[in-house]
């Protein structure tokens, strides 16, 4: 991506293509791996790389834009210590990032672009529509930073904030690369998971990557007349074909899927779609994600009862399907995606 005229963004090339342009620049390609090191501790310009010449920082500087997002605004949860980021980035659009805390270590919750174009109607994060794709270095950065400013060793990504990650392809697989590399932080992509609307085209073409990542599809109903009222992909991904690309993942890869569903109060989540839904995932090695619903304003879309959400759950297991509550994290911190961002972009507009 380049964001400023004949400037490259250096954080989105890999160890190779530092090498080339690095040769390129008359310099020797071995200081590609340190400089690599310098862009993932992070730092936040060429002049911190202090064991690189002064002459070669400033050809840096001038060949190459170096993204640093800034913290537009922070939340950090009394409750659990989940902490929330609005990160402004260089040209001027807000993301989101969630850091929660668990047990088995930290996770992020990173975007992909901003805003978004799929329109599930349960989700804040599409409300504006899609503005933007996110560079491989804009979505990086949301770990670096992070991690730089909480403190905290980040040890699971999840691709789940605002965006459809399949549909930014090309960015999202150079960032799964990048974020994995052993030459920066090194986060193994059987810790890194990532969630889809239900892209089959893409799901499959994802497949012939033979990546160790986790694929989670977001279900949440199981039949093409109740998904299609909350999930505007479904007329062009019926359910379906969306299962049928799940099963040619999994054959290809043998990873596990995840299937994610969000509880909507009589929309998903009556006891005849459980079996259903028990009925399509037959077969398959699989894990259900049951999430109880974030309400979000603009959306009639209500989360299920307590009750419900048992009910559902115990059919699922009484048919032999995997299926958890998800805890939630974060409540009293505009948790829901796309909700701090929103917020921020109303707020402006009515000043």
């Amino acid at each position: 991506m380049t964001l400023e005229a004949n400037k490259t963004e250096i954080k989105t090339l890999n160890i190779d293509e530092l090498k080339q342009a690095l040769t390129d620049m008359g310099e020797k390609p071995f200081r590609a791996k340190q400089i690599f090191k310098w862009l993932h501790l992070p730092v936040s310009s060429f002049e911190e790389m202090s064991d690189q010449s002064k002459a070669l920082r400033q050809r840096l500087e001038d060949k190459f834009t170096l993204t640093v997002p800034h913290i537009e605004r922070k939340q950090v949860s009394k409750l659990d210590g989940t902490i929330k980021y609005l990160w402004r980035m260089q040209g001027g659009d807000c993301v989101e990032s969630v850091l929660m805390r668990y047990e088995h270590g930290n996770t992020i919750c990173v975007s992909t672009q901003v805003g978004c174009r799929m329109g599930c109607k349960f989700c804040a994060s599409g409300l504006f529509g899609l503005k933007r794709n996110l560079s491989a270095g804009e979505i990086l950065d949301q770990v670096l930073f992070a991690q730089k400013d909480s403190g905290l060793k980040i040890s699971n990504i999840v691709l789940m904030g605002t965006g459809e990650p399949l549909d930014n392809y090309d960015n999202v697989l150079k960032f799964l690369h990048l974020v994995s590399s052993s030459d920066g932080i090194c986060i193994g992509q059987r810790h890194i998971s990532l969630s889809t609307s239900g892209l089959a085209d893409k799901i499959e073409k994802l497949a012939q990557e033979k990546l160790q990542i986790t694929l989670s599809i977001s279900l949440h109903a199981p039949d093409n007349e109740s998904r299609e009222k909350i999930m505007p992909v479904t007329r062009s991904f019926p359910v379906e074909r969306l299962i049928k690309a799940c099963r040619y993942y999994f054959d290809t890869t043998g990873r596990r899927i995840s299937y994610e569903y969000a509880m909507s109060r009589n929309i998903s989540d009556r006891p005849w779609q459980a079996k259903q839904l028990a009925k399509l995932l037959h077969g398959r090695p699989c894990h259900v994600n049951l999430i109880p619903l974030n309400p979000v304003k603009e959306s009639d879309v209500q989360p299920s009862t307590k009750e419900a959400v048992r009910k559902f759950q115990q059919i699922l297991t009484q048919n032999g399907i995997t299926a958890t509550v998800r805890r939630r994290l974060g409540p009293d911190i505009d948790a829901a995606c796309g909700q701090l961002r929103r917020r921020t972009i109303e707020e402006g507009e009515s000043k």
